[in-house]
């Protein structure tokens, strides 16, 4: 479990992913990481130490969920690697986000996006191009009160506000590409089988990161998953679960078991994160 303090409220968040009931292995890969500034108070003789405050603790807190693309060899190590490229990218550039104000925010997207970018690229190039490994990649950057998204592929971001589940994604499959496209309705999408197959994935030919941003309140909850969990759980029971649970490691082992309850088809991982 992380738990972080912002200026405004405590953060705790939980990550946990499964097998399902009848995959072979576990294609899911997911992280929860702090970002800190260098300086940590250790000691000192100043007798109101609180202008050191803002100098302490996590900045900003990376959460990111991805899906290793199912039945393509090397899924799990296209989900890994996404993982931990963007986490030494972004480790390595973290002063993007210090002192982060309205006029950087376009500097600060496109630092994400590249982090992204640099993924698709390693995977591509240890694998031997497009045709290879590829996966899903959902990610938030929270500097609160603030979370910045960027999302490939079919893995979901959602907030949950006073009782009111809003999703921060769209999936970029075909179904989603059809409709858009005015070519199928949403009947038709739902039972196309081809609905389902990705349009962009990081590590595929096609690769079309979205980017996007939500301002959160206490009391918010912020949750990424894959697709393991949207199939088995409806958006009715994700926010019965979220609305009653007493800590993010509660609700995400409840949202967990709903989805293996209703057949866990899939790998499941989510990752919740509560503004308490």
């Amino acid at each position: 479990m992380t738990t972080a303090t912002t200026p405004a409220v405590r953060v705790d968040a939980f990550g946990l992913t499964d097998i399902g009931r009848v995959r072979k292995i576990n294609e899911d890969h997911f992280v929860i990481v702090a970002l800190r500034k260098a300086v940590e108070l250790r000691q000192c003789s100043i007798a109101d130490p609180q202008v050191f405050h803002r100098y302490e603790g996590p900045e900003a807190l990376l959460f990111v969920v991805a899906d290793g693309v199912g039945g393509q060899p090397g899924g799990a190590f296209a989900s890994e690697t996404a993982i931990t490229t963007l986490v030494e990218y972004l480790g390595q550039a973290a002063g993007c986000y210090h002192n982060l104000d309205v006029r950087r925010e376009h500097e600060f997207l496109e630092q994400l996006e590249s982090a992204v970018r640099s993924a698709h690229e390693r995977i591509t190039r240890e694998e031997g191009g497009a045709h290879g490994p590829a996966t899903t990649l959902t990610m938030a950057m929270l500097v609160w009160p603030r979370a910045y998204l960027v999302h490939v592929g079919d893995s979901r971001a959602f907030y949950l506000r006073r009782g009111r589940l809003r999703q921060l994604t769209r999936d970029q499959n075909m179904a989603e590409f059809m409709v858009e496209s005015g070519a199928w309705t949403e009947e038709q999408a739902r039972r196309a089988r081809t609905g389902e197959i990705l349009v962009s994935a990081v590590g595929a030919a096609e690769m079309m990161p979205s980017i996007g941003l939500v301002d959160l309140q206490p009391g918010d909850t912020l949750l990424l998953c894959t697709d393991g969990l949207c199939k088995h759980v409806p958006d009715e029971r994700v926010v019965e679960i979220l609305g009653r649970s007493a800590s993010a490691e509660a609700a995400c082992r409840e949202l967990v078991d709903a989805a293996l309850a209703d057949g866990g088809t899939d790998n499941v991982t989510v990752v919740v994160a509560r503004m308490v």
